[in-house]
């Protein structure tokens, strides 16, 4: 069976609300379409979240060759003393990539799942002092605020079930001048074996991280089916 379908199989729908559900002027209702919640965030519906039932296919022995994992990591520009926060972190499978690439800084593992933080305490038990576990709630990432130098996120924003407040809590925990690595897989591209949903065009990307304030830095052309999209918080005007 290909790696996608094992994929597509392990997405359940942890934050699945029905439509109409919840009133803000962010989003809107519709019936739901097969992979998505029935709610709507500047025309794009959001996807069914992937549980930690697939954590296996996070860290499946292929991941690193057909995704270029590596790459991923080589362009993201860390220096030794950045404190990078990794939301959605999953497994872990980053924040232990990017370690050593910041012996003074520290990694915030986030995530909403506690079954996902208990692998990653598991994993670093007796070491990895600089990876720290964070518990987020589905509004806010639960970092305090002007304190991270990167945020990356992995194939994880598309599923987000209040993007807007958790792309504010965001921007809150960003330094003036910090930056977004935001991952997503092509939807441009049909080739890419990922349902439609859990993709994204860098058109709705853009628009949506720069509705919060962010600004677009560059996109790099370096991964073979994702989008490797950067965008930074702009620091304050002083006369």
């Amino acid at each position: 069976m290909r790696w996608s379908l094992v994929f597509l199989m392990l997405v359940v729908p942890i934050f699945a609300l029905p439509a109409g559900a919840e009133d803000s002027p962010w989003y809107e209702s519709k019936n739901p379409s097969r992979d998505g919640i029935g709610k709507v965030y500047m025309g794009r519906e959001i996807s069914f979240v992937m549980g930690h039932l697939g954590a296996g296919w996070l860290e499946r022995p292929d991941r690193e060759r057909e995704e270029r994992t590596d790459l991923l990591v080589e362009n993201l520009g860390l220096e030794a003393d950045d404190v990078v926060a990794d939301i959605g972190a999953g497994t872990g499978y980053f924040s232990f990539r990017m370690s050593s690439l910041v012996p003074e800084g520290k990694i915030l593992a986030v995530d909403i799942q506690p079954e996902m933080l208990a692998i990653i305490e598991q994993r670093k038990a007796g070491g990895w002092e600089n990876i720290e576990t964070v518990q987020g709630t589905i509004t806010d990432i639960g970092v305090a605020p002007d304190t991270v130098d990167l945020i990356l996120m992995v194939d994880a924003y598309h599923e987000f079930s209040h993007p807007r407040e958790m792309g504010e809590s965001m921007v809150r925990a960003l330094k003036p001048g910090g930056r977004i690595a935001l991952v997503e897989y092509r939807q441009e591209d049909s080739m890419v074996p990922i349902k439609f949903l859990h993709k994204m065009t860098e058109k709705q990307a853009r628009k949506e991280m720069e509705a919060i304030g962010l600004t677009w830095i560059e996109t790099k052309a370096v991964l073979p089916q994702q989008h490797l999209m950067f965008f930074e918080k702009p620091a304050p005007i002083t006369n």
